[in-house]
C-alpha cells in the first residue's frame, strides 16, 4: 500500500476526508478518554506535522507483513513526547469504533491513541524533578566549584554574607550563550543581558539607557491588549506606570470591531507623534504580529523598534509564531512564562552594522553606521537600575535556556498551541464569545458581556471552584473600572500533561462557572454580597470537587505525585 500521502497528527484526529481509523483502547483507563466533542464540524486549525512524508518530525509508518492477517490492519507508530505510540488502521470498508468519555460534558469519537494518565504523569515527573547533576552537568560543576571556594577561602566582603540551608531551599540554587541559542540569533548580530529582575524593569532599563526624560515612546494600549510598562494614562490623564511618569506616551489601539491592530491607524498616528521608541508585544494580545510593517512604519517616523514579548518567547524559540527578531532593535521578555524558566526578565539588543531601511533581514546593511545599543542598555541596567546580579537567578535561567533549545520543548510549545485551540474551539460551540474570534498564540481572551458578567465577578467565581485566570479588560468597555473579560492560558496545564480532550473538559468547568457566577449574580446583585456566600453555595462546591477530581489525575513538576 502507497503511504507516501498518510498524515501522521498529534491533534485529535486525521482530516474528515480521511479513512477512518480504529483506535486498540481497551488497555487504556477511563481517565485517558477526554475527547473533543463530536458535534463539533470546526477542525482544529493547527498541525505538527506536514502531509506527503513517509517519515514527519518523529513520526514513522509501519506496515504489517500480511496485511490480511489480523484483520488485515496496519499499525502507524509515532512518538509523543518521546513516548512510542501507534495505533491500528481499519482496512477501506470497516466500520470504525468509537468509546465514551469520562468528561460529563462532552462526548466524542476516538481518533488516536492518547498516553494514559500514568504515562503523562511519569513524563512530567522525568522532566521536572530531574536533580540540577542531571539535568544541566556542566552549570552543576560550576555551582560545586563555587561552593569550595567559599569553603577554603575567607570571606571579607561587607556586602556578602552565608545563608542557613533553609534559606538555600527556598531560593533554589554561561548564560548569554545559552540565550542567543535558545532563540537561534546570531551573536555576531545580537547581545543579551539576562540580569533584569522583571520584564518591567527590563523595559524600563531600555527607556533609560535609550531616552533622554519626556521623550517620546508609543505602545499598545492597555485595554486593547498592552502592558501597562509601555506607557499608560487614564482617560483622565492619571499616569499610571514608570513609564508614563518620566516619558511621554501615546498609544495605538486595535479596530473596535475586529479586535485586530489597525496597522494603518498605528502609521498615522506614529507619523503625527514622532515617537523615539515604538513599541510592539502586548500581555493580552491572541493574534499574530505584523513585525515587518512595524518596522516600516519606525522606519518612516525616525524610531528605535522594540518588541516585548513576554508572552509569546516561549514560541518564538519553538519557532511557532512569527519572530521580532528579523526585524526589532530590541527585543525584552520574561523568562517565567511559556520559557519556563525562573522569575526575571532579559534584553536582547542588535549590535554590529545597522540594518538597512523598511524591513530587511538580520544583519544585511548597506550603511557603515554601528548600533549603539549595548553598552546604554547595560550601564542602565547596572548600575542604573540595579545593584548587582542575582547568580542564583541567573543560574536557573540558564537551565531553562538549555530547555528550551530541545526538540522536547518545542514538541511541548506545538502541544500549547493545539491545546488553546481545542479550548477555544470548545467555548465557540457553547456559543461564547472570543475576542477576534480565537487565537494564534498561547491564549484566548474570553468576552463575558454575552453572560452579564465583568471579569472581576467571573475571577472570582473561578477562583471559588479552584480555577485561576486573569480578569481583562475588552476593548470598548470601561476596563479600567470593570474589566468585562478574562485572559486564559494553555502554558501551565500542558506542563503537567494536559492534552486536546482535557481542554474540551477544562472548557466544559468553565461554561459551568460562567452560568454559576450568572445565576448568583441575578440572586445577590452586588458582588460583595455575592461574594459572601460563594464559598458555600452548593453549585460552587460541587464543581470545585470536579475541578480537584481532574487536577489531581495530572503530575506536578517538583513534586512526586
Amino acid at each position: 500500500m502507497d503511504l507516501s500521502h498518510a498524515q501522521c497528527s498529534l491533534s485529535k484526529g486525521f482530516h474528515a476526508e480521511r479513512s477512518p481509523i480504529h483506535v486498540d483502547d481497551s488497555s487504556l483507563p477511563t481517565d485517558a478518554r477526554l475527547r473533543e466533542d463530536s458535534r463539533s464540524d470546526r477542525p482544529v486549525a493547527l498541525q505538527l506535522l506536514d502531509q506527503q512524508s513517509e517519515t514527519y518530525r518523529g513520526c514513522s509508518f509501519r506496515m504489517d507483513d500480511d496485511e490480511h492477517s489480523e484483520g488485515g490492519q496496519r499499525e502507524e507508530e509515532f512518538c509523543l513526547l518521546g513516548y512510542p505510540m501507534s495505533l491500528k488502521r481499519q482496512r477501506r470498508g470497516e466500520s470504525s469504533a468509537s468509546c465514551s468519555s469520562s468528561s460529563s460534558f462532552y462526548q466524542s469519537e476516538k481518533t488516536a491513541v492518547e498516553p494514559d494518565l500514568e504515562t503523562r504523569r511519569a513524563t512530567v515527573r522525568s522532566w521536572g524533578n530531574q536533580p540540577l547533576s542531571v539535568a544541566d552537568p556542566d552549570l552543576n560543576d560550576i555551582i560545586e566549584k563555587e561552593k569550595q571556594r567559599q569553603i577554603k577561602g575567607v570571606e571579607l566582603i561587607a556586602s556578602e554574607n552565608f545563608v542557613c540551608q533553609a534559606v538555600l531551599d527556598a531560593l533554589g540554587s554561561h548564560d548569554e550563550q545559552r540565550a542567543l541559542a535558545a532563540f537561534d540569533i546570531d551573536s555576531e548580530c545580537w547581545g543579551v543581558n539576562v540580569q533584569p529582575y522583571s520584564c518591567t524593569s527590563a523595559n524600563f532599563a531600555v527607556y533609560t539607557g535609550l531616552l533622554q526624560p519626556k521623550d517620546r515612546i508609543m505602545g499598545l494600549d492597555s485595554l486593547s491588549g498592552g502592558h501597562v510598562s509601555h506607557g499608560y494614562l487614564t482617560s483622565g490623564g492619571k499616569r499610571i506606570s514608570g513609564a508614563s511618569i518620566f516619558f511621554e506616551s501615546l498609544s495605538y489601539k486595535v479596530n473596535p470591531h475586529t479586535g485586530y491592530i489597525d496597522y494603518d491607524k498605528v502609521e498615522e498616528r506614529a507619523m503625527d507623534f514622532h515617537p523615539k521608541l515604538l513599541i510592539c508585544g502586548g500581555s493580552s494580545y491572541p493574534r499574530e504580529w505584523d513585525y515587518g510593517r512595524f518596522r516600516q512604519i519606525a522606519d518612516k517616523c525616525g524610531a528605535l523598534l522594540m518588541c516585548d514579548m513576554a508572552h509569546i518567547s516561549g514560541l518564538v524559540a519553538a519557532k511557532e509564531c512569527s519572530s521580532p527578531f528579523d526585524y526589532c532593535d530590541i527585543v525584552t521578555s520574561t523568562t517565567h512564562k511559556s520559557l519556563r524558566g525562573p522569575r526575571g526578565g532579559i534584553i536582547f539588543y542588535r549590535k554590529g552594522k545597522k540594518l538597512r531601511k523598511h524591513g530587511f533581514p538580520p544583519c544585511q546593511s548597506d550603511e557603515i553606521d554601528q548600533y549603539d545599543l549595548e553598552d546604554k542598555i547595560n550601564f542602565a541596567v547596572f548600575p542604573s537600575m540595579q545593584g548587582g546580579p542575582h547568580n542564583n537567578h541567573i543560574a536557573a535561567l540558564a537551565i531553562a535556556l538549555k530547555q528550551v533549545a530541545t526538540p522536547e520543548y518545542k514538541a511541548y510549545i506545538q502541544q500549547v498551541k493545539k491545546n488553546i485551540q481545542a479550548l477555544a474551539s470548545a467555548l465557540l460551540r457553547q456559543k461564547c464569545r472570543l475576542v477576534t474570534g480565537g487565537t494564534d498564540n498561547h491564549l484566548l481572551i474570553w468576552d463575558l458581556r454575552t453572560f452579564g458578567l465583568t471579569g472581576k465577578t467571573f475571577e472570582k467565581v473561578c477562583e471559588a471552584c479552584h480555577i485561576s485566570l486573569n480578569k481583562t479588560p475588552i476593548f470598548g468597555d470601561n476596563g479600567a473600572i470593570c474589566p468585562a473579560g478574562v485572559r486564559i492560558g494553555a502554558p501551565a496545564m500542558t506542563t503537567r500533561g494536559c492534552l486536546e480532550g482535557d481542554f474540551v473538559a477544562i472548557a466544559g468547568f468553565l461554561t459551568k462557572a460562567a452560568h454559576i457566577a450568572s445565576n448568583l449574580q441575578r440572586e445577590h446583585g452586588k458582588i460583595l454580597d455575592l461574594l459572601k456566600g460563594l464559598h458555600n453555595n452548593k453549585e460552587v462546591i460541587e464543581l470545585r470537587n470536579q475541578v480537584e477530581t481532574f487536577a489531581m489525575q495530572f503530575g506536578m513538576p517538583g513534586s512526586h505525585i
